[in-house]
């Protein structure tokens, strides 16, 4: 077995699920606050049954409230006017972070997030 990717215990359905960890997250550029609660959702969902489900699950929980703590950071200095560009390159960062886990996920790759804080463990 390859240690860092573990393919060779993975079953499709628990990469599609982990990858499901990820992607779930979109839903909170349509739906406010859903980019934490559809991945919490999923996590709680399937975490006693896939240990990689549970792994991924925590993990993009631990990314999304380092953004959401970005994010009430950039609004609050949205009042001197830098907040806005932050707002929006931490949206992109955000949305290329999740396409990429998202994509390693399905591969069965235990993906970490850079500069994420490690809340859940």
């Amino acid at each position: 077995m390859n240690q860092q990717t573990g393919t060779d215990t993975l079953s499709k359905e628990e990469r599609t699920w982990g990858m499901f960890c990820h992607l779930s997250v979109l839903i909170g550029y349509i739906i406010p606050g859903a980019s934490l609660l559809a991945p919490l959702v999923v996590w709680l969902v399937k975490r006693e049954e896939m240990p990689f489900v549970d792994d991924q699950g925590k993990e993009s929980l631990n990314f999304q409230i380092t953004m959401f703590i970005g994010f009430i950071i950039s609004f609050i200095l949205a009042f001197v006017f830098i907040g806005f560009l932050l707002m929006i390159l931490l949206a992109i960062f955000d949305l290329i972070m999740v396409i990429i886990a998202s994509m390693k996920a399905n591969e069965g790759v235990r993906y970490r997030y850079p500069y994420s804080l490690r809340l859940i463990k």
